[in-house]
């Protein structure tokens, strides 16, 4: 890749935007209020904002490797910790897609040095899932299946923390999972039941 044409590209954008609004820039100056929070894979094919259809300022952004919430990942956390209880998001979204190459590796039976305890957390997944994930015949069925249960999962997670807990007393704050699909690029809704799941782990994970 050329970096020059980064460059240029970046020069090509600040004239559309200023032509499209000639304050734009003005108004980014003045802060953000985003909301939605959006936790998603690394991945170079998933592009937040332009799978949304958002822009700047409209949606706060954290990515790492199939999209994990870990309670031990400061960088989450902060995350986390940040949107929900000073920019006040009213939505929190886990987004994993198809193809994810975090969800491959992590079934592997391969040392894979520093990524073996990152993908640890994706082999729970599986382990906690494996009855139903091991009735699965079709191996590509299988791995699009456990990107799915892993989304779910993490949105778990994110249920776990005080601040979404907090957040959701107070305010309704909603915690949805995704997936986006790199063959057709839609987004898929799992409509998963988090109320229920609120509920039946609310003995261990209650924080006031």
């Amino acid at each position: 890749m050329d970096l020059n044409r980064v460059f240029q590209n970046n020069e090509v954008w600040i004239k559309e935007k200023l032509a499209f609004d000639p304050n734009y820039f003005d108004t980014l100056g003045q802060g953000q209020t985003p909301e939605l929070l959006f936790i998603g894979c690394s991945d170079s094919r998933v592009t937040a904002e332009e799978l949304m259809g958002l822009g700047p300022g409209e949606v706060f952004v954290h990515r790492n490797i199939a999209n994990m919430v870990t309670g031990t990942d400061l960088n989450v956390m902060s995350v986390i910790e940040y949107a929900v209880i000073y920019l006040k998001v009213n939505h929190v979204v886990v987004c994993g897609h198809y193809e994810c190459g975090g969800v491959k590796a992590a079934m592997q039976s391969a040392d894979l040095g520093i990524l073996n305890p990152w993908l640890r957390n994706i082999r729970d997944v599986f382990r906690i899932h494996k009855t139903e994930l091991n009735a699965i015949q079709n191996e590509g069925d299988k791995y699009e299946r456990l990107v799915e249960l892993n989304v779910q999962e993490q949105c778990v997670n994110l249920i776990k923390t005080a601040a979404v807990q907090k957040a959701y007393r107070a305010r309704g704050l909603r915690v949805h999972g995704w997936v986006f699909d790199v063959h057709t690029g839609k987004l898929v809704d799992l409509k998963i039941d988090f109320d229920n799941i609120l509920k039946n782990i609310m003995e261990i994970y209650h924080l006031d």
